[in-house]
């Protein structure tokens, strides 16, 4: 058996993990490369193996990272079964459409403002690449062990972070392979705790924030706190946000503050066409979250969600103190852009940052106190208050992957640690060996590791 790391080694996205046993290749997750321009660069680069080799993709949940090239995947040759849980290839087919549509707009944008080195600019894909992929999707229940691949069988279990998220266990010639996509949180305002494996000979494990433990804190206190100082200042409070889960997460907090008078009822503006899709896909399927259907339909009729571009402008100028939520969490595209364009550089403008920020994206220089940013091939002086509140984050941190391993009847034989940055593997790596005894290996890009089945 090999296993290629084609994505999500030595950096977070990128999510790709080739399984390749006797004549069989399943390739886990088909992430985009996010963040530096070397990384994304490789979005464009040709597959380390032909796809049209490849006879299946299992996906672990539907953030960009973990699906983005798969309508890439398709035109390029692919045409098997994409296999995931419901919810998840529902989100994974709203965030392909949306991305196609990014990716089309924005090399039209550069085509007529000329801000792209290419005289003609294509996109990563198109919205036909991401339908001819969606048309590949199949459906399989979480917990049912299925055997659609000769030789194999494999099973989604329910790993919190966002709405559908699994990780994924395959049994091969008496191995477990446990891939363990991205963990949740023990304690999430709308999920379930994550499940947790009891075996896996196999295991590679997410590591983004194997570094260090997120803060223990009043997470509406804190909120409350930012906003009202933006109203005190007649300023706006923009939150970037992930618009799977995150964003749902976020305009939550928002309504039930409003309604406990912890701020007041101002303007909260959610301006991410995708996040709005999502939202929708939570009265679907209920049984995936915690949110009450009478609060939803409260939250919805008090918090307006922007639909078409042109409210977008009447939102910046509304003149009052106002909360926008808008996509995307690390700056890297959508609609926060173009409030950020008109509004960073004002001092009155807090941004508050509910995320992890790859390194390389425009959130992250936020967060390490850049003084200008790019946005649409112009420079704005950043005069904005920014913070952070990491209590939001969708990921376990160091003790709740150390929580989620423990439940491990037996230590892993091959034990890969995956999806971080050079400091959090290296870290979880050391308290792995120091607390479990398990020697953990940190695969480099695009690695090809041997396993004997015997």
């Amino acid at each position: 058996m090999r296993l290629h790391f084609w994505g999500a080694a030595g950096c977070v996205t990128g999510s790709k993990f080739l399984l390749e046993a006797g004549d069989k290749r399943i390739l886990v997750d088909c992430g985009m490369f996010q963040g530096l321009k070397a990384r994304r660069l490789l979005n464009w680069e040709s597959w380390p193996l032909p796809p049209d080799t490849l006879d299946a993709v299992l996906i672990t949940h539907g953030h960009l990272d973990h699906v983005g090239m798969l309508p890439r995947l398709v035109r390029d040759g692919f045409s098997g079964p994409i296999y995931g849980t419901a919810p998840s290839l529902e989100v994974a087919r709203i965030v392909m459409e949306d991305s196609a549509k990014i990716h089309l707009e924005e090399a039209e944008r550069a085509r007529k403002e000329g801000y792209s080195k290419h005289d003609n600019p294509l996109p990563l894909y198109t919205p036909e690449d991401a339908r001819a992929a969606i048309a590949l999707f199949r459906v399989i229940p979480k917990d049912t062990w299925a055997d659609e691949i000769d030789g194999l069988r494999f099973r989604f279990r329910y790993n919190g972070h966002i709405l559908g998220a699994c990780f994924i266990e395959v049994e091969l010639r008496g191995k477990r392979l446990v891939f363990s996509g991205d963990i949740g949180r023990r304690e999430d305002s709308l999920l379930s705790p994550p499940e947790r494996p009891d075996v896996a000979d196999i295991l590679l494990l997410e590591s983004t924030y194997g570094h260090k433990n997120h803060p223990h804190s009043d997470v509406e206190a804190l909120m409350a706190s930012h906003i009202n100082e933006a109203v005190r200042e007649g300023g706006v409070c923009i939150i970037p946000s992930f618009a799977v889960e995150r964003l749902q997460t976020v305009m939550y907090l928002l309504w039930k503050m409003m309604i406990s008078n912890r701020i007041p009822s101002l303007p909260v503006y959610v301006d991410s066409p995708m996040g709005r899709n999502v939202l929708e896909l939570f009265e679907r399927f209920p049984h995936w979250h915690h949110l009450p259907a009478d609060d939803y339909r409260r939250m919805r009729r008090q918090i307006r969600v922007i639909k078409e571009y042109s409210e977008t402008w009447k939102a910046i100028d509304d003149p009052r103190p106002k909360v926008v939520v808008a996509g995307s969490g690390m700056l890297s595209g959508g609609r926060v852009l173009t409030y950020l364009s008109q509004l960073l550089d004002r001092p009155n403008t807090r941004v508050l940052l509910v995320g992890y920020q790859a390194e390389g994206t425009r959130g992250r220089k936020l967060l390490e106190g850049a003084h200008e940013l790019k946005i649409f091939g112009k420079y704005i002086p950043v005069a904005a208050q920014v913070d952070v509140l990491e209590t939001l984050s969708a990921h376990g941190d160091q003790s709740e992957l150390l929580h989620w391993v423990s439940a491990l009847t037996r230590p892993p034989q091959h034990l890969f640690l995956v999806h971080g940055e050079p400091t959090s593997l290296d870290s979880l790596r050391v308290k792995l060996r120091e607390e479990k005894g398990w020697n953990a290996r940190i695969p480099n890009l695009f690695d090809i590791v041997e396993i004997p089945m015997d």
